[in-house]
């Protein structure tokens, strides 16, 4: 029995996190979801070079020399998240990339506060 915990997508080890230090060398790590893989490059990315998550068709979705574990995992959310809801399309007035119907950004919020009064 879950409660609720276990990961929304998993896979059968098929996505990786490659860990390349100029001292050590390269070191694979197989994940079986993306929460687990975000999770590896948090523990070790300070600890290494370059981290990457490589997807389970070897495309590198995420290299740490280009982009911060926070804000790629911010963006990985709204992106399964746009995938997985059925709504009308969102067109933030203030052109905010984060920015969706069910989760407004800053200036959308106030907007939706002062319009409420």
């Amino acid at each position: 029995m879950t409660d609720g915990l276990d990961p929304t997508e998993t896979t059968d080890g098929s996505i990786v996190v490659r860990l390349l230090d100029d001292r050590t060398g390269r070191d694979e790590i197989r994940c079986n979801s993306y929460e687990r893989a975000i999770a590896t490059v948090k523990d070790r990315h300070r600890s290494v070079t370059v981290a990457k998550i490589v997807d389970r068709d070897g495309d590198v979705v995420f290299t740490s020399a280009d982009m911060d574990i926070e804000v790629w995992e911010r963006e990985w959310h709204h992106a399964k998240r746009r995938l997985s809801v059925d709504a009308d399309a969102y067109e933030c007035p203030y052109d905010s990339v984060g920015c969706f119907a069910d989760d407004l950004c800053v200036q959308c919020e106030m907007d939706a506060l002062q319009n409420r009064h």
